[in-house]
């Protein structure tokens, strides 16, 4: 049996911690694969407002820095391969601009991959009224949105990645790519596994989703999060997968946070959704036959996913054009202070409205006083003190 790949992630979402990557890389010397998860659903629609400003530009220029910083690890003459999404609408800008931060660092040698085909806005253009372009949701159709739309990106999935690891790339560079599947990529490569070896890739989807967002699996949003042990450093995951597709998760050693039972079974649920059709662009998962059982401090086994194959159609994140939108906050102290907060949001709508700027849409919250919970949770029976948001959107700036 291949000995059991370890893959570490240092990066949960576009702005997390630019100094974590190189950090656990120097904290775990012998890891196999790095990866790096910048793209939220909304952070496609940021770089699209980067490139109409820049054609050059629509990636995350933060990852270009991380490269720079990875120099040292790759001069010392580790194999260390990094695989990440920061390529957004743009892999190629970025390619281009990491490969300036090799030579920079004295790594010439060093080869980028790059995956692209998400980008998908042509097609669905093309045949906006398309039943099978149709809003999830809602079911409105993509005509609706038209000529507003600005980004629509696939996501695909790991044979990509392992097919540029195959052809000698130490960093990956993809676009909208899965988040487990980023690490799905590493074992298909590692392991060998075939393309329809779904229960393998059910095991390493799992693990690839208990990592994907950094350190939430080492107790960074833990329902007892204050019980963890030092939240300053709070250690990045680590997934060592066996050839069966079954995995460790830990963390490196002398970091703060935890791996846990509660820890690893908190992240399992986390964006689930059906637990037994979990869709992936590489397999079907079912996860209700997931056990967790710990081998040892910070060390938790997880065995039992079982695959099936994925979908005939992937998932899109269209963004569209929907005009302006505007908000702002204001702490009212004393008593009655979410009625004064309600009053003093609705005094704001009515004076824009009588100068005729009235929004379309509005909202108005007092953070505080349970608004948004109101049977979930209990209003406070007397609030001295909230915080007043009101959002405004309109077609007209």
């Amino acid at each position: 049996m291949a000995k059991a790949v370890k893959i570490g992630n240092a990066q949960g979402f576009w702005g997390d911690q630019p100094s974590a990557p190189l950090r656990l890389c120097e904290q775990q010397p012998d890891l196999d694969y790095l990866t790096l998860d910048y793209l939220a659903e909304v952070s496609l629609s940021i770089m699209a407002i980067q490139r109409e400003k820049d054609p050059s530009l629509g990636y995350a220029r933060d990852f270009v820095e991380v490269v720079k910083s990875l120099g040292p690890i790759w001069k010392s003459g580790r194999r260390l391969k990094v695989i990440c999404n920061a390529g957004g609408l743009n892999p190629s800008g970025c390619a281009e601009a990491c490969r300036g931060a090799l030579d920079a660092a004295g790594c010439p040698h060093l080869k980028i991959g790059i995956v692209s085909g998400d980008d998908v806005l042509a097609q669905l253009l093309e045949d906006s009224s398309a039943a099978q372009f149709r809003n999830w949701e809602n079911q409105s159709s993509f005509s609706d949105v038209g000529e507003r739309a600005v980004s629509a990106n696939a996501y695909i999935g790991a044979e990509p990645v392992a097919e540029a690891l195959s052809q000698g790339a130490d960093i990956v560079i993809t676009g909208r790519v899965a988040d487990p599947s980023l690490a799905v990529g590493a074992c298909l490569y590692h392991h060998g596994w075939k393309l329809d070896d779904y229960t393998r890739i059910a095991g390493a989807t799992v693990a690839g989703h208990l990592i994907e967002c950094g350190t939430q699996v080492t107790g960074g949003i833990f329902t007892h999060w204050s019980s963890i042990h030092d939240h300053t450093h709070i250690g990045f995951p680590i997934v060592e997968v066996s050839e069966d597709g079954s995995c460790v998760v830990t963390k490196p050693p002398n970091t703060g946070g935890m791996v846990t039972l509660e820890t690893v079974k908190e992240q399992l649920l986390y964006e689930l959704g059906d637990p037994e059709r979990y869709l992936s662009p590489d397999a079907t998962v079912s996860f209700l036959g997931v056990e967790v059982s710990e081998e040892s401090q910070d060390r938790v086994r997880v065995t039992g996913a079982r695959g099936a194959a994925p979908p005939d159609t992937y998932k899109v994140s269209a963004t569209y054009r929907d005009g302006y939108r505007s908000e702002a906050m204001l702490t009212i102290i004393g008593a009655h202070a979410a009625d004064k907060a309600q009053q003093c949001g609705q005094v704001l709508i009515k004076r824009l409205s009588a100068m005729g700027y009235g929004p379309k849409r509005h909202v108005i919250e007092c953070l505080g006083a349970c608004d948004g919970t109101r049977g979930v949770l209990p209003a406070p029976p007397i609030s001295y003190e909230v915080v007043l948001r009101i959002a405004v959107a309109d077609s007209d700036r």
